[in-house]
């Protein structure tokens, strides 16, 4: 066994830790999913030392370090514990002053990580000082409202070094109306470990807090609720596995201390009829939403897997209000459908072939369709009528508010694939009966 947190084996661990417990402990933090760890971006100039702060701050050689400028050619995420924080994803991003035409796509690589970097980590050169290209980022950051911890970097070479070298205050910087929260900024050595620690603390008192209140499911439910959890099985479907949404409403409602019952759509009729008593709820995968809806009695809650992540982290009322525009579509416009993760498409893909013909079959319209996934999403939106966005399981909470909110900011309509599954199929007010004022939206 590899404990990544310590780099020590196991036998090592428990002779130091001597329980079970932190084991248990350690590989149930390994195993948070990314879209739920805290995201930290390492943000800088090249050669100032933000491969050596990652590998300082983690303990491990997790990046390579060299005098080279330009060796992190394109952000890294890096999923681990960090101390006092716990499950993290920490990304290493090119310079910020690279150059040519590449190093334009790098820089732009760079700034486009802000919209999922929950804490930002700006790496200063203390033989440098802010640069504009630091103050660029940091100006950025700031309207973003990230919260941030300016890292003075190699003060080794600065005060405490035999040639006496000074570092450059912080406080003199390119653009003097702008200063710097003295308490967000340390300075650092990783050569020394000077205030390596320190840094680390400080990182971890900027983490947003949590939403105690925010939940996939278990709000909508009591213990001992029965929850029949719909999966169909089929071409697209993972060999071996559930998909992250499944696997995610399954933990959630037995956290609840509800009743977990999972079926296929060709299943349903007979597992509603062998249950001891009513379901509170059944969720089932958009694709199967007609067919769930028919076999379920009409005083039985239904909804998605996907509505339920559009509550959970984006935006539920905004993707009711976005399906409307479904209704407004005109020959010729173009929808946009994304993807907030890559995998391979399968024959009946549902973002590439059943959405696009459930929703031609729905307005009869002539319309084009473009598709992203995973990290692209565009940042002109003025070309489509309409967005349909997956749940976005896969992205953190940043992220996926952050692709809304460039969508609201340019005027265009934004759903997800299940209220859009739902308003084609003429079940979105039943689908989202559980949440009072969203229902009341559709008045």
């Amino acid at each position: 066994y590899t404990i990544f947190r310590f780099k020590l084996t196991a036998k090592e661990f428990l002779r130091k830790k001597n329980t079970k417990k932190e084991i248990t402990k350690t590989m149930s933090l390994n195993s948070t999913p990314s879209a739920d760890r805290v995201h930290i971006g390492i943000f800088g100039r090249r050669n100032a030392g933000k491969s050596s702060i990652i590998n300082a701050i983690t303990g491990q050689n997790l990046v390579i370090v060299s005098d080279v400028l330009g060796t992190t050619t394109d952000p890294v995420p890096k999923a681990m514990e960090l101390l006092p924080l716990g499950p993290v994803v920490i990304i290493d991003t090119p310079g910020l002053d690279d150059i040519g035409e590449l190093g334009e796509l790098r820089v732009k690589k760079a700034y486009q990580i802000l919209n999922k970097t929950d804490i930002a980590v700006l790496v200063i050169d203390a033989s440098l000082g802010m640069t504009p290209e630091d103050l660029s980022i940091l100006k950025k950051i700031q309207d973003k409202k990230i919260p941030y911890v300016v890292v003075k970097n190699k003060s080794d070479l600065c005060s405490s070094a035999e040639n006496g070298a000074v570092c450059p205050n912080l406080d003199s910087m390119p653009d003097a109306s702008f200063h710097i929260d003295a308490s967000n900024s340390i300075e650092v050595s990783t050569v020394t470990g000077y205030h390596v620690h320190e840094l680390k603390e400080l990182i971890a008192s900027q983490a947003p807090e949590e939403d105690q209140d925010k939940y996939l499911v278990r709000d909508l439910l009591n213990p001992n609720d029965f929850v029949v959890l719909v999966v169909p099985i089929d071409s697209a479907a993972p060999k071996g596995r559930l998909i992250l949404p499944q696997q995610q409403t399954i933990r959630d409602v037995l956290e609840s201390g509800a009743i977990s019952v999972v079926t296929r759509e060709t299943e349903l009729s007979q597992t509603l009829h062998s249950l001891a008593k009513k379901p509170a709820l059944v969720i089932t995968d958009s694709q199967a939403f007609k067919k769930v809806d028919q076999e379920t009695p009409s005083d039985v809650p239904l909804t998605s897997f996907s509505i339920l992540f559009a509550r959970y982290k984006g935006d539920l009322k905004e993707a009711v209000h976005g399906a409307a525009q479904l209704d407004k579509l005109k020959d010729g416009d173009t929808v946009l459908i994304s993807e907030g993760c890559t995998h391979h498409r399968q024959c009946g893909d549902i973002g590439t072939v059943k959405l696009p013909a459930w929703i031609r079959s729905y307005t009869k319209k002539e319309l084009n369709f473009v598709f992203t996934s995973g990290g692209e999403f565009p940042e002109d939106l003025s070309p489509y009528a309409l967005i349909v966005h997956c749940g976005g399981c896969m992205l953190n909470d940043r992220e996926m508010k952050a692709r809304i909110a460039r969508a609201v900011a340019q005027n265009v309509p934004i759903t997800n694939y299940g209220i859009c599954i739902a308003q084609v199929h003429g079940i979105l007010k039943r689908s989202v009966g559980m949440f009072p004022d969203v229902e009341a939206e559709l008045q």
